[in-house]
Protein backbone atom coordinates (compact mmCIF):
# COMPACT_ATOMS: atom_id res chain seq x y z
CA UNK A 1 0.00 0.00 0.00
CA UNK A 2 1.42 3.14 -1.13
CA UNK A 3 2.18 5.93 1.96
CA UNK A 4 -0.57 8.80 2.75
CA UNK A 5 0.38 11.92 1.11
CA UNK A 6 0.16 14.98 3.67
CA UNK A 7 -0.42 18.48 2.21
CA UNK A 8 2.36 19.90 3.45
CA UNK A 9 4.46 20.26 6.54
CA UNK A 10 5.29 16.68 9.26
CA UNK A 11 6.65 17.74 12.30
CA UNK A 12 7.70 14.93 14.34
CA UNK A 13 7.88 15.26 18.03
CA UNK A 14 5.34 17.22 20.13
CA UNK A 15 7.71 19.28 22.49
CA UNK A 16 9.04 22.67 22.85
CA UNK A 17 11.13 22.77 19.36
CA UNK A 18 8.39 20.08 17.54
CA UNK A 19 5.15 22.92 18.83
CA UNK A 20 7.17 25.80 17.79
CA UNK A 21 8.04 24.26 14.38
CA UNK A 22 4.71 23.26 13.56
CA UNK A 23 3.29 26.80 15.08
CA UNK A 24 5.76 29.05 12.89
CA UNK A 25 4.92 26.77 9.55
CA UNK A 26 1.50 27.31 10.32
CA UNK A 27 1.43 30.94 10.73
CA UNK A 28 3.11 31.00 7.29
CA UNK A 29 0.32 29.12 5.87
CA UNK A 30 1.67 25.67 5.70
CA UNK A 31 -0.71 22.51 6.23
CA UNK A 32 0.75 20.81 9.31
CA UNK A 33 0.58 17.53 10.97
CA UNK A 34 2.27 16.83 14.02
CA UNK A 35 3.39 13.49 15.41
CA UNK A 36 3.98 12.43 18.61
CA UNK A 37 5.32 8.80 20.21
CA UNK A 38 2.95 9.10 23.53
CA UNK A 39 -0.65 9.65 24.05
CA UNK A 40 0.03 13.47 24.58
CA UNK A 41 2.69 16.28 23.51
CA UNK A 42 4.61 17.91 26.00
CA UNK A 43 5.10 15.65 28.78
CA UNK A 44 9.14 16.54 29.31
CA UNK A 45 8.12 20.18 30.10
CA UNK A 46 5.27 18.97 32.25
CA UNK A 47 7.72 17.75 34.03
CA UNK A 48 10.48 20.08 33.93
CA UNK A 49 8.03 22.56 35.47
CA UNK A 50 6.16 20.63 38.60
CA UNK A 51 8.53 22.93 40.51
CA UNK A 52 8.45 26.11 38.93
CA UNK A 53 8.54 25.67 35.21
CA UNK A 54 11.76 27.70 34.11
CA UNK A 55 10.95 29.31 30.61
CA UNK A 56 13.83 31.62 29.91
CA UNK A 57 16.72 33.38 31.69
CA UNK A 58 16.94 37.29 32.55
CA UNK A 59 20.72 37.14 31.55
CA UNK A 60 22.13 40.36 29.12
CA UNK A 61 21.96 38.65 25.19
CA UNK A 62 25.84 38.09 24.95
CA UNK A 63 26.67 36.33 28.17
CA UNK A 64 23.35 34.19 27.33
CA UNK A 65 24.18 32.82 24.28
CA UNK A 66 28.02 32.40 25.98
CA UNK A 67 26.36 29.81 28.30
CA UNK A 68 26.20 27.27 24.67
CA UNK A 69 29.44 26.84 24.64
CA UNK A 70 31.12 25.40 21.93
CA UNK A 71 28.63 25.96 20.04
CA UNK A 72 27.60 29.54 21.29
CA UNK A 73 28.19 30.58 17.78
CA UNK A 74 25.62 28.61 16.11
CA UNK A 75 23.29 28.82 18.99
CA UNK A 76 23.31 32.68 18.86
CA UNK A 77 22.41 32.87 15.72
CA UNK A 78 18.97 31.24 16.27
CA UNK A 79 18.33 33.41 19.28
CA UNK A 80 18.88 36.14 17.07
CA UNK A 81 15.52 35.57 15.75
CA UNK A 82 13.83 34.45 19.24
CA UNK A 83 15.91 35.02 22.18
CA UNK A 84 14.61 35.58 25.79
CA UNK A 85 12.55 38.19 25.64
CA UNK A 86 10.80 37.03 22.46
CA UNK A 87 10.26 33.93 24.54
CA UNK A 88 8.59 36.28 27.74
CA UNK A 89 6.60 38.20 24.83
CA UNK A 90 5.58 35.05 23.18
CA UNK A 91 4.36 33.70 26.84
CA UNK A 92 2.30 36.61 27.35
CA UNK A 93 0.57 36.46 24.07
CA UNK A 94 -0.98 32.86 25.21
CA UNK A 95 -2.24 35.02 28.27
CA UNK A 96 1.01 33.65 30.73
CA UNK A 97 2.87 36.48 32.61
CA UNK A 98 6.24 36.23 33.61
CA UNK A 99 8.26 37.47 36.52
CA UNK A 100 12.52 37.29 37.05
CA UNK A 101 13.14 34.97 40.17
CA UNK A 102 16.02 36.39 42.80
CA UNK A 103 18.62 34.05 40.61
CA UNK A 104 17.52 35.93 37.28
CA UNK A 105 15.35 32.73 36.01
CA UNK A 106 12.48 33.25 34.29
CA UNK A 107 9.00 31.78 35.41
CA UNK A 108 5.52 32.20 34.62
CA UNK A 109 3.68 34.15 37.34
CA UNK A 110 1.85 30.77 38.86
CA UNK A 111 5.13 29.00 38.03
CA UNK A 112 2.78 26.38 36.19
CA UNK A 113 3.59 24.62 32.92
CA UNK A 114 0.27 23.24 32.14
CA UNK A 115 -1.53 26.73 31.87
CA UNK A 116 0.77 27.62 29.31
CA UNK A 117 1.21 24.13 27.65
CA UNK A 118 -2.51 23.66 27.31
CA UNK A 119 -3.41 27.01 25.90
CA UNK A 120 -0.79 26.28 22.92
CA UNK A 121 -2.00 23.31 22.33
CA UNK A 122 -5.53 24.20 22.31
CA UNK A 123 -4.34 27.88 19.92
CA UNK A 124 -2.35 25.22 17.72
CA UNK A 125 -5.80 23.38 17.24
CA UNK A 126 -7.83 26.30 16.49
CA UNK A 127 -5.29 27.49 13.89
CA UNK A 128 -5.52 23.87 11.87
CA UNK A 129 -2.57 22.29 13.38
CA UNK A 130 -3.98 18.14 13.16
CA UNK A 131 -2.55 16.06 16.04
CA UNK A 132 -1.23 12.37 15.48
CA UNK A 133 -0.61 10.87 19.05
CA UNK A 134 0.44 7.35 20.01
CA UNK A 135 2.48 7.23 16.67
CA UNK A 136 6.56 6.28 17.06
CA UNK A 137 8.36 7.36 14.67
CA UNK A 138 10.36 3.93 13.20
CA UNK A 139 12.24 5.58 10.42
CA UNK A 140 12.64 6.12 6.53
CA UNK A 141 11.51 3.53 3.75
CA UNK A 142 13.43 3.91 0.69
CA UNK A 143 10.68 6.56 -0.86
CA UNK A 144 11.59 8.90 2.15
CA UNK A 145 8.18 8.50 3.51
CA UNK A 146 7.84 8.04 7.43
CA UNK A 147 7.24 4.97 8.82
CA UNK A 148 4.72 4.87 12.42
CA UNK A 149 4.44 2.29 14.93
CA UNK A 150 0.73 2.92 15.84
CA UNK A 151 -2.25 1.59 17.56
CA UNK A 152 -3.74 0.23 14.43
CA UNK A 153 0.23 -1.23 12.95
CA UNK A 154 2.62 0.17 10.95
CA UNK A 155 1.64 3.22 9.01
CA UNK A 156 3.49 5.33 6.37
CA UNK A 157 3.35 9.08 5.75
CA UNK A 158 4.73 11.07 2.73
CA UNK A 159 5.59 14.73 3.39
CA UNK A 160 6.35 16.93 1.11
CA UNK A 161 8.85 18.07 4.11
CA UNK A 162 9.44 17.60 7.92
CA UNK A 163 10.60 19.24 10.73
CA UNK A 164 12.07 16.70 13.39
CA UNK A 165 12.02 17.17 16.91
CA UNK A 166 12.46 13.96 18.55
CA UNK A 167 14.42 15.31 21.73
CA UNK A 168 17.46 13.52 22.98
CA UNK A 169 18.07 10.36 25.35
CA UNK A 170 17.31 11.76 28.88
CA UNK A 171 14.35 11.02 30.41
CA UNK A 172 13.14 7.90 28.18
CA UNK A 173 9.52 7.20 29.70
CA UNK A 174 8.81 10.76 28.18
CA UNK A 175 9.58 9.61 24.52
CA UNK A 176 12.63 11.19 24.11
CA UNK A 177 14.80 7.78 23.78
CA UNK A 178 17.16 8.39 21.76
CA UNK A 179 15.94 5.68 19.53
CA UNK A 180 16.02 8.23 16.15
CA UNK A 181 19.91 7.92 16.26
CA UNK A 182 19.95 4.43 14.60
CA UNK A 183 17.75 4.69 11.40
CA UNK A 184 19.21 8.21 10.71
CA UNK A 185 22.56 6.93 10.90
CA UNK A 186 21.61 4.18 8.14
CA UNK A 187 20.04 7.08 6.38
CA UNK A 188 23.64 8.47 5.69
CA UNK A 189 23.29 11.58 8.65
CA UNK A 190 26.18 12.49 10.46
CA UNK A 191 25.59 11.93 14.39
CA UNK A 192 27.74 12.47 17.15
CA UNK A 193 26.43 10.01 19.99
CA UNK A 194 24.38 10.96 22.47
CA UNK A 195 25.66 11.49 26.23
CA UNK A 196 24.26 12.72 29.57
CA UNK A 197 24.50 16.65 30.40
CA UNK A 198 23.44 18.24 33.61
CA UNK A 199 24.05 14.87 35.49
CA UNK A 200 24.92 13.51 38.24
CA UNK A 201 28.41 11.96 38.95
CA UNK A 202 29.70 8.55 40.78
CA UNK A 203 32.06 8.98 43.39
CA UNK A 204 31.70 5.28 45.32
CA UNK A 205 31.02 6.49 48.63
CA UNK A 206 32.21 4.18 51.55
CA UNK A 207 28.62 1.99 52.57
CA UNK A 208 28.73 4.28 56.10
CA UNK A 209 28.73 7.30 54.33
CA UNK A 210 26.17 6.31 51.50
CA UNK A 211 24.14 5.52 53.93
CA UNK A 212 24.03 8.07 56.48
CA UNK A 213 24.09 11.18 54.05
CA UNK A 214 22.55 9.89 50.63
CA UNK A 215 19.83 12.52 50.22
CA UNK A 216 21.49 15.44 51.94
CA UNK A 217 22.14 19.17 50.37
CA UNK A 218 26.01 20.53 50.97
CA UNK A 219 25.64 24.03 50.82
CA UNK A 220 26.76 26.68 50.74
CA UNK A 221 29.27 25.36 48.60
CA UNK A 222 32.17 26.23 45.87
CA UNK A 223 33.17 23.67 43.18
CA UNK A 224 35.95 23.93 40.98
CA UNK A 225 37.36 21.22 38.21
CA UNK A 226 40.77 20.54 39.46
CA UNK A 227 43.78 21.27 37.06
CA UNK A 228 42.73 24.87 36.33
CA UNK A 229 45.28 27.75 37.59
CA UNK A 230 43.47 29.39 39.24
CA UNK A 231 40.53 27.55 40.12
CA UNK A 232 37.43 28.62 38.16
CA UNK A 233 35.33 28.13 41.47
CA UNK A 234 31.52 28.15 41.34
CA UNK A 235 29.41 28.59 44.76
CA UNK A 236 25.96 27.01 44.94
CA UNK A 237 24.67 23.78 46.39
CA UNK A 238 24.55 20.21 45.47
CA UNK A 239 23.25 17.12 46.90
CA UNK A 240 25.09 13.96 48.29
CA UNK A 241 23.53 10.46 46.91
CA UNK A 242 23.94 6.70 47.42
CA UNK A 243 26.51 6.92 44.48
CA UNK A 244 27.89 10.35 44.42
CA UNK A 245 27.15 13.92 43.70
CA UNK A 246 24.13 15.79 41.87
CA UNK A 247 22.62 19.17 41.87
CA UNK A 248 22.08 22.69 40.35
CA UNK A 249 26.09 23.39 41.23
CA UNK A 250 27.21 19.97 39.39
CA UNK A 251 25.23 20.04 36.81
CA UNK A 252 26.77 23.71 35.74
CA UNK A 253 30.09 21.73 35.57
CA UNK A 254 28.87 18.36 33.89
CA UNK A 255 29.94 19.10 30.37
CA UNK A 256 33.54 19.43 31.93
CA UNK A 257 33.63 16.70 34.68
CA UNK A 258 32.17 14.38 31.60
CA UNK A 259 34.52 15.34 29.29
CA UNK A 260 37.50 14.95 31.75
CA UNK A 261 36.46 11.53 32.80
CA UNK A 262 36.11 10.49 29.20
CA UNK A 263 39.90 11.23 28.86
CA UNK A 264 41.58 11.00 31.69
CA UNK A 265 39.20 8.29 33.47
CA UNK A 266 38.47 10.16 36.21
CA UNK A 267 37.55 13.90 37.03
CA UNK A 268 38.35 15.39 40.30
CA UNK A 269 36.22 17.93 41.60
CA UNK A 270 37.39 20.50 44.63
CA UNK A 271 35.18 21.43 46.86
CA UNK A 272 35.99 24.16 49.07
CA UNK A 273 33.35 23.94 52.00
CA UNK A 274 33.38 27.22 54.28
CA UNK A 275 33.03 29.87 50.81
CA UNK A 276 32.57 32.44 53.39
CA UNK A 277 35.85 32.27 54.88
CA UNK A 278 39.85 32.81 54.13
CA UNK A 279 41.84 29.79 54.32
CA UNK A 280 44.20 31.88 56.60
CA UNK A 281 41.50 33.22 59.37
CA UNK A 282 40.01 29.62 59.05
CA UNK A 283 43.51 28.20 59.62
CA UNK A 284 43.76 30.28 62.71
CA UNK A 285 40.21 29.51 64.10
CA UNK A 286 40.86 25.41 63.56
CA UNK A 287 44.65 26.36 65.47
CA UNK A 288 42.25 27.10 68.80
CA UNK A 289 42.91 24.78 71.78
CA UNK A 290 40.22 21.88 71.70
CA UNK A 291 40.64 21.51 75.41
CA UNK A 292 38.32 18.01 75.51
CA UNK A 293 36.43 18.88 72.88
CA UNK A 294 35.57 16.11 70.28
CA UNK A 295 37.00 16.77 66.47
CA UNK A 296 33.33 17.36 65.23
CA UNK A 297 33.13 19.89 68.47
CA UNK A 298 35.98 21.64 67.19
CA UNK A 299 34.71 21.51 63.59
CA UNK A 300 31.20 22.72 64.20
CA UNK A 301 32.18 25.40 66.62
CA UNK A 302 35.61 27.10 64.99
CA UNK A 303 34.53 25.69 61.19
CA UNK A 304 31.00 25.93 60.74
CA UNK A 305 31.30 22.19 59.51
CA UNK A 306 28.78 19.32 60.54
CA UNK A 307 26.64 16.83 58.73
CA UNK A 308 27.38 15.91 55.69
CA UNK A 309 30.35 18.48 55.12
CA UNK A 310 31.72 17.00 58.44
CA UNK A 311 31.50 13.70 56.97
CA UNK A 312 32.80 14.25 53.40
CA UNK A 313 36.10 15.22 55.78
CA UNK A 314 36.34 11.83 57.00
CA UNK A 315 35.52 9.85 54.20
CA UNK A 316 38.60 11.78 51.70
CA UNK A 317 41.02 13.24 54.81
CA UNK A 318 43.77 10.36 56.49
CA UNK A 319 43.52 10.67 60.35
CA UNK A 320 46.85 12.44 60.01
CA UNK A 321 45.61 15.31 58.60
CA UNK A 322 42.11 15.49 60.10
CA UNK A 323 43.93 15.54 63.59
CA UNK A 324 47.34 17.24 62.43
CA UNK A 325 47.97 20.83 61.49
CA UNK A 326 45.67 23.38 61.37
CA UNK A 327 47.10 25.28 57.92
CA UNK A 328 46.86 22.08 56.32
CA UNK A 329 43.48 21.22 57.42
CA UNK A 330 42.34 24.23 56.45
CA UNK A 331 43.85 24.07 52.83
CA UNK A 332 41.70 20.96 51.99
CA UNK A 333 38.47 22.06 53.78
CA UNK A 334 39.07 24.87 50.98
CA UNK A 335 39.75 22.66 48.38
CA UNK A 336 38.86 19.00 49.13
CA UNK A 337 39.86 16.64 46.79
CA UNK A 338 36.71 14.58 45.39
CA UNK A 339 37.32 12.04 42.63
CA UNK A 340 34.68 11.36 40.39
CA UNK A 341 34.26 8.14 38.27
CA UNK A 342 31.13 8.27 36.10
CA UNK A 343 28.56 10.24 35.10
CA UNK A 344 25.60 9.01 35.79
CA UNK A 345 23.98 7.24 33.19
CA UNK A 346 21.87 9.41 30.42
CA UNK A 347 18.48 8.00 30.97
CA UNK A 348 18.81 9.88 34.52
CA UNK A 349 20.61 13.22 33.25
CA UNK A 350 18.40 15.90 32.41
CA UNK A 351 19.71 16.56 29.17
CA UNK A 352 21.91 15.30 26.47
CA UNK A 353 24.50 16.10 24.51
CA UNK A 354 25.48 14.78 21.17
CA UNK A 355 22.64 14.13 18.23
CA UNK A 356 22.49 15.58 14.42
CA UNK A 357 26.14 17.42 14.10
CA UNK A 358 25.33 21.12 13.54
CA UNK A 359 28.01 20.40 10.78
CA UNK A 360 25.55 18.35 9.15
CA UNK A 361 22.75 21.40 8.94
CA UNK A 362 22.55 24.38 6.27
CA UNK A 363 21.34 27.87 8.39
CA UNK A 364 17.74 26.60 8.30
CA UNK A 365 18.92 23.37 10.02
CA UNK A 366 18.15 21.21 6.92
CA UNK A 367 20.03 17.96 6.61
CA UNK A 368 22.74 17.55 4.38
CA UNK A 369 21.95 15.25 1.55
CA UNK A 370 18.22 15.09 2.50
CA UNK A 371 16.45 17.88 0.94
CA UNK A 372 13.09 18.95 2.81
CA UNK A 373 14.39 16.77 5.72
CA UNK A 374 14.86 18.97 8.43
CA UNK A 375 15.91 18.99 12.26
CA UNK A 376 15.98 20.85 15.79
CA UNK A 377 15.98 20.74 19.72
CA UNK A 378 17.64 18.06 21.52
CA UNK A 379 17.99 15.95 18.40
CA UNK A 380 20.95 18.58 17.43
CA UNK A 381 24.73 18.27 18.98
CA UNK A 382 24.60 21.27 21.32
CA UNK A 383 23.97 21.07 24.52
CA UNK A 384 23.45 24.21 27.71
CA UNK A 385 22.96 24.56 31.45
CA UNK A 386 20.04 24.23 33.53
CA UNK A 387 18.56 28.26 34.24
CA UNK A 388 16.10 28.27 31.01
CA UNK A 389 18.87 28.06 28.66
CA UNK A 390 18.18 24.68 26.98
CA UNK A 391 14.77 25.41 26.87
CA UNK A 392 15.10 28.75 25.43
CA UNK A 393 17.61 27.45 22.74
CA UNK A 394 14.62 24.61 21.69
CA UNK A 395 11.95 27.24 21.27
CA UNK A 396 14.46 28.77 19.19
CA UNK A 397 15.69 26.32 16.93
CA UNK A 398 12.21 24.94 16.41
CA UNK A 399 10.99 27.94 15.18
CA UNK A 400 14.15 28.30 12.64
CA UNK A 401 13.40 25.10 11.37
CA UNK A 402 9.73 26.15 10.75
CA UNK A 403 10.37 29.06 9.25
CA UNK A 404 12.98 27.35 7.02
CA UNK A 405 10.27 24.64 6.04
CA UNK A 406 7.62 26.40 5.31
CA UNK A 407 9.87 28.41 2.61
CA UNK A 408 11.20 25.18 1.13
CA UNK A 409 7.55 23.94 0.63
CA UNK A 410 6.45 27.39 -0.88
CA UNK A 411 9.53 27.95 -2.81
CA UNK A 412 7.81 31.70 -4.20
CA UNK A 413 9.37 34.11 -2.42
CA UNK A 414 7.65 33.85 1.12
CA UNK A 415 8.71 36.57 3.43
CA UNK A 416 12.13 35.70 4.91
CA UNK A 417 13.43 34.80 8.71
CA UNK A 418 12.07 37.60 11.18
CA UNK A 419 14.61 40.60 11.55
CA UNK A 420 17.18 39.51 13.28
CA UNK A 421 18.52 41.06 16.44
CA UNK A 422 21.71 42.83 16.83
CA UNK A 423 24.99 41.55 16.11
CA UNK A 424 25.98 38.24 17.84
CA UNK A 425 27.92 38.04 21.51
CA UNK A 426 31.61 38.26 21.02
Amino acid sequence: MPPTPLPGLAVIGGGPAGLMAAETARAAGIEVDLFDAKGSVGRKVLIAGKGGLNLTHSEAFGPFCRRFGERSGDVSRWLQHFGPDQLREWAAGLGVDTFVGSSGRVFPTDLKAAPLLRGWVRRLREQGVRFHVQHRWLGLDPTGAHRFQTPDGQQRFLAGATVMAMGGGSWPQLGSDGAWTQPLADAGVDIAPLQPANCGFDVGWSEHFAQRFAGAPIKPLRLALAGKDPPQWRQGECVATATGLEGSLVYALSAALRDTIARDGEAVLLADLVPGRAAGRLAADLARPRGGRSLSEHLRRHAGISGVKAGLLREVLPANVLNGDPAALAAAIKALPLRLRAARPLAEAISSAGGIRLEALDEGLMIAGHPGLFAAGEMLDWEAPTGGYLLTACFASGRLAGAAAARWLRRDGAPSLPEARPGPPS
